[in-house]
């Protein structure tokens, strides 16, 4: 970073400073509900007929599989998810939603349509569209950055 520079100006500090926001709102709020914001996340991403793998649900929250056991350990004994091994391939396992999980996932999909209706009424038609067009360059570039050059 050239010396002139500040980190709080930089394109990744405001990317994780509103994240680490959006995350903290979120927790503050599912709270209520017995569930943290990435438990929420994962309820309402995993498929209520066919089942997540664990492997899907690992990528979808950006964990590698074995980093996700322990969650995964603490939904089942809270009984929200229930796993079983896939019916095609044993060494995978596929999770599931309880009655519970359901319930709780209903709870944070209304909270999620909230905020983002929230959002929606308070961010212009064009300003979202550009939001969200340079949300997905940072993420390509992202993506292809290769460092070159000194430390």
């Amino acid at each position: 970073m050239p010396a002139n520079i500040r980190h709080q100006e930089t394109i990744d500090y405001f990317l994780k400073v509103v994240w680490q926001t959006v995350a903290n709102k979120y927790n503050q709020l599912v709270t209520e509900f017995g569930i943290t914001q990435s438990i929420g996340y994962l309820l309402i991403n995993i498929d209520e007929k066919e089942g997540t793998t664990v492997s899907q649900a690992a990528t979808l929250l950006g964990l590698k599989s074995t980093s996700l056991s322990r969650m995964l350990r603490q939904l089942e004994k809270s009984g929200l998810i229930y796993r079983e091994s896939n019916e095609g391939d044993k060494r995978s396992v596929k999770i599931y939603l309880t009655a519970l999980g359901k319930e709780k996932r209903h709870l944070a999909r209304v909270l999620v349509r909230q905020f983002n209706n929230y959002l929606n009424e308070h961010i212009s038609e064009n300003d979202k569209e550009y939001l969200i067009k340079m949300l997905k360059k940072i993420n390509k570039l992202t993506l292809s950055f290769k460092p070159g050059g000194e430390f």
